[in-house]
């Protein structure tokens, strides 16, 4: 059940207007989640402004959406796992590694190491340790991936709570 409806620009508070204006010139339209955000400029400016940070991090693409889809799982957000299975696919990613991802694993176990730290900071982040972060470099992963990782979980957090919050689920399949 929809709890927060989706705001067209002209409903908006004055700064989130700015910000969906500002996004339907770029892109043509904006989605049900920053529509039904807007209710919050604050929150909006703050989601829109993190996206665009992490979507500098030098984590792959791939590997972002299998820690996504790890997070989203945990989380229970339907709609949030639904875009970042689409997403996985258009980056590449198989259906085996989806499935491998939403069970916050993967058949890589470099990768594996990072998703499961990841699933860590989203759930339990003070079980961490300094053989959690020595493991990693152990697989290679530099500090700046490693470093990353609570901005994804941020991101991840900030998407599916707001989104379970709001009532937004994804499109029946079977209409």
């Amino acid at each position: 059940m929809r709890r927060l409806n989706a705001l067209n620009p002209t409903e908006a508070p004055e700064k989130s207007r700015e910000l969906l204006d500002d996004i339907i010139s770029r892109r043509g339209s904006v989605g049900e989640m920053v529509s039904t955000m807007a209710h919050s400029p604050a929150l909006l400016q703050g989601y829109l402004e993190l996206s665009r940070a992490m979507k500098r991090s030098k984590l792959p693409r791939t590997l972002s959406e299998k820690i996504s889809l790890a997070l989203q799982e945990w989380i229970g957000c339907g709609l949030c796992l639904d875009a970042h299975a689409a997403a996985g696919r258009a980056a590449g990613l198989s259906e085996a590694d989806i499935t491998l991802a939403r069970q916050g694993t993967s058949t890589d176990a470099r990768e594996a190491a990072l998703i499961a730290v990841a699933t860590r900071v989203l759930a339990e982040p003070s079980s961490l340790t300094d053989e959690d972060v020595a493991e990693l470099r152990a697989h290679g992963w530099s500090d700046r991936i490693i470093a990353e990782i609570p901005g994804l979980v941020a991101l991840n957090l900030l998407t599916g709570s707001f989104n379970l919050l709001a009532g937004l689920k994804p499109a029946d399949k079977t209409a």
